[in-house]
């Protein structure tokens, strides 16, 4: 897993040269000084903004053979020929015994009394099928437009030329079924399979496109000049680096530096995810001007993007979503639990988050392990992470274990107006269990709004309570 992870992370090395600064303890306040350190954002439907490590930075020969909906197409194929098979023995034992149907129908073949060859149509279209479309794995439709039409023709006139209406009602199910199955299978590698698996490649292709590009060019409203500054607890440069200034907490075991790479890959996907903010797709909205979008990830379905104004520098909101992630239990309803496992090093650690239900109640709590990193720059704060494997918290039968792709959240300052900043939050999750897609994706949007007006409500508190304390403080 880690070799994997090093050729990910030697893929999307772009990064710009980031200058050494030192920021002052004045420009953060009272938060100059502490730590970057990742929240494990909020667990089931939390940090993650999972868009897979082999979307945007895996070479083609590491992205999946066949595609889900390719698969699914494959299963319906075969649910064809079986089905198809079973009514015809079931048409075999209707009047007599099987064994005469079958010399009746096999060896004394009549095209005007037998069900025999709708039985061989089927086969027909499950060979056909099956070796284009998961042997070869074609991306045209050539092959199931022959299918279907030799299908229809030949039970057209099976349906004109023979007796089979006069047997029993298997001679109007047989036909009848045979070709609504055939144009449902058109229907679907048509309508689904082709036409997904085309929108996948292309944001696949934009995406290897898009890692090939200079940092400098991420985020061009924020950044005028592309210039981004390092954390102030971190060099610009190599670990090697790093390690020779001996600063702060290092990455020291082989599984110490894995959670290290593990972050920076995460780090490197959420910073290409944000940069193709014009290919969003509008979803929703709510009354505090919150949006949610959406991006296709190729293999791993939709991704949901949170945007939202927060009426506060962002400075606040960096201490209490991203510095804070056992208070954020406190205020935020849809964690129970948050627990930092392991601090790795000054900008990485591994964490333990426990989801509360979702939608009624229908989907039920989520336990996930997290390792996040973060990134203080100039112009924003980026926090990033995946899930991952730790010792101290295995599987257990309690909670349905979830995994959390690369993802996690950005706080962006205003240029103009140091008061404001802008949140985004990208979220892609596997809640695992045998849940309803379609569930889950309804309750999605209307969980990170839920999460919003918790976060608002928070700095809220928050600020009336420094009011309250710099008050009693000048008396």
């Amino acid at each position: 897993m880690c070799s994997n992870l090093n050729s990910l992370w030697t893929a999307s090395s772009w990064r710009s040269s980031c200058a050494t600064a030192e920021m002052s303890g004045g420009e953060y306040g009272e938060l100059g000084g502490s730590l970057p350190v990742i929240a494990s954002l909020n667990a089931s439907y939390s940090t993650s903004v999972s868009v897979p490590s082999q979307y945007l930075l895996a070479p083609p020969a590491e992205r999946k053979l066949i595609s889900d909906v390719r698969r699914t197409f494959c299963l319906f194929v075969t649910f064809d020929l079986l089905f198809i098979s079973l009514l015809w023995i079931i048409e075999m034992n209707f009047s007599s015994s099987i064994w005469d149907s079958l010399e009746n129908e096999v060896v004394h073949y009549s095209f005007s009394t037998s069900f025999f060859d709708i039985a061989l149509l089927a086969l027909f279209r499950f060979l056909c099928l099956q070796v284009a479309y998961a042997g070869f794995r074609l991306k045209h439709w050539w092959v199931i437009a022959i299918t279907t039409l030799v299908t229809s023709v030949f039970l057209v006139v099976k349906v004109i030329k023979s007796n089979l209406l006069d047997s029993n009602a298997f001679g109007y199910v047989l036909p009848i079924t045979s070709f609504v199955v055939a144009w449902l299978e058109t229907w679907f590698l048509d309508f689904k399979v082709l036409s997904q698996e085309a929108e996948e490649e292309r944001a696949y292709v934009a995406a290897v496109n898009a890692a090939c590009e200079r940092a400098p060019m991420m985020y061009p409203r924020a950044v005028s000049d592309g210039q981004f500054y390092s954390p102030p607890e971190s060099i610009a440069g190599s670990e090697e680096e790093l390690d020779e200034e001996g600063l702060g907490r290092k990455a020291v075991t082989a599984q110490e530096k894995e959670y290290v790479q593990q972050g920076k890959v995460a780090l490197s996907v959420v910073e290409q995810i944000l940069a193709q903010e014009e290919n969003w797709k509008f979803e929703k909205n709510n009354d505090m001007g919150d949006a949610v979008y959406t991006l296709e990830v190729p293999f791993h379905g939709k991704t949901f993007i949170l945007k939202g104004l927060m009426q506060c520098p962002a400075e606040l909101v960096y201490q209490e979503v991203i510095l804070q992630p056992e208070k954020m239990v406190q205020w935020n309803r849809t964690i129970i639990a948050c627990q930092i496992l392991q601090r790795v090093d000054d900008n990485t650690l591994v964490t333990y988050d426990v989801s509360a239900g979702a939608a009624g109640g229908v989907v039920s709590a989520r336990d996930f392990v997290n390792v996040r990193r973060v990134d203080r720059r100039r112009d924003c704060y980026l926090s990033a992470g995946m899930a991952t494997t730790h010792h101290a918290k295995p599987r257990c039968s309690r909670y349905v274990r979830g995994e959390n792709g690369p993802g996690g959240f950005m706080v962006l300052k205003s240029s103009s107006n140091p008061a404001i900043c802008t949140f985004i939050w990208v979220l892609n999750t596997d809640l695992k269990g045998h849940l309803p897609r379609y569930l889950i994706h309804q309750s999605l949007a209307a969980t990170m709004f839920e999460f919003m007006s918790h976060l608002r409500q928070r700095i809220t508190e928050v600020r009336m309570s420094h009011r309250s304390h710099h008050h009693h403080h000048h008396q």
